[in-house]
């Protein structure tokens, strides 16, 4: 908690050996720190960004998934985190697995691709039978749109058993990533969202470079969420100067505080859970004006309300 208000961080990924989403096509063999250019480096991003934040270098995640799993434990309970929701986990039979360890603590997403073989059983199956609390999907991997009539089926399930859907849209994966693609704005999911208007989604980072089509989205749409997980890098490469607070001032004038969640997209070991997201963020939702009833919404509430934990 912070100030005696409990966190419940609805976006981190454990870190496991091997690729974090296994049928997600070539993501996590990609190295995304550094940009190649033409047979020479160009500036290590990641790097930089990782000294701006004085954290420590990643160790490989190469251990049992049980002895990350006390790592973790250990971590969050020295910094008097309540909850972590999984985004990804290495699929979602190894995630149900290590959410098991610590039931009451860790929760898990179901995270396979919506093209792979059986995506709709498998989505049944991780709600119905894996207590999965929710769907991630990396909207710029789907090379076809979201709001595709093919898609129908996977919605349909969200909306059968009230498990919300987290999107990434934007850019995907920083330097050496993925900046394009049929479904990089918040605007792939205008049609699907107004059509299931009782399926709940999520769109994380504040839009990641789409904050404009979010906001306009959300504007239209009263079944969609803003996570704001992350160091949010990508409002430095903004055309415009804009800053963290002035993100968050945006949506709390606008969309107010019952449809922001707070997430750090942490992962990696020894850094852990980002605490300096969670103070940062606390800070300037604090100059905001908001009262703790507010900030328990934004920190807490909104987590165990989409999930069905409350």
């Amino acid at each position: 908690m912070i100030q005696g208000i409990p966190v419940f961080d609805l976006h981190c990924h454990f870190p496991v050996a091997g690729d974090y989403f296994p049928d997600y096509p070539k993501f996590g063999k990609v190295d995304f720190g550094k940009a190649r250019i033409e047979g020479f480096e160009a500036r290590n991003y990641g790097e930089v960004w990782r000294k701006a934040y004085n954290f420590p270098k990643p160790e490989p995640s190469v251990e049992d998934d049980a002895v990350m799993a006390d790592k973790w434990i250990k971590d969050i309970d020295a910094k008097q985190i309540e909850k972590i929701g999984w985004t990804s986990g290495g699929g979602n039979d190894r995630l149900e697995k290590i959410c098991k360890m610590y039931p009451d603590r860790f929760y898990g997403f179901a995270h396979h691709h919506p093209d792979s073989e059986n995506a709709v059983e498998v989505l049944e199956k991780a709600f119905k039978e894996q207590n999965m609390i929710a769907y991630k999907i990396l909207g710029p991997m789907v090379p076809t749109d979201l709001s595709d009539k093919k898609y129908y089926p996977l919605w349909e399930v969200c909306q059968k058993y009230d498990k919300p859907v987290l999107i990434h849209f934007g850019l995907l994966g920083a330097a050496g990533g993925t900046p394009a693609g049929i479904n990089l704005s918040p605007y792939a999911i205008a049609d699907v969202s107004k059509k299931f208007p009782h399926v709940k989604f999520i769109v994380p980072h504040f839009g990641c470079t789409y904050m404009e089509d979010l906001l306009q989205l959300m504007w239209t749409r009263d079944n969609i969420w803003v996570d704001t997980s992350g160091s949010n890098q990508w409002i430095r490469w903004m055309s415009y100067r804009l800053s963290l607070e002035d993100v968050q001032r945006k949506f709390v004038e606008t969309v107010g505080p019952s449809r922001i969640i707070f997430s750090t997209d942490s992962s990696w070991m020894p850094r852990g859970f980002a605490y300096i997201y969670l103070e940062e963020q606390h800070k300037n939702f604090r100059f905001l004006n908001l009262n703790d009833n507010e900030l328990h919404m934004i920190f807490h509430k909104n987590a165990e309300y989409l999930t069905g934990l409350i």
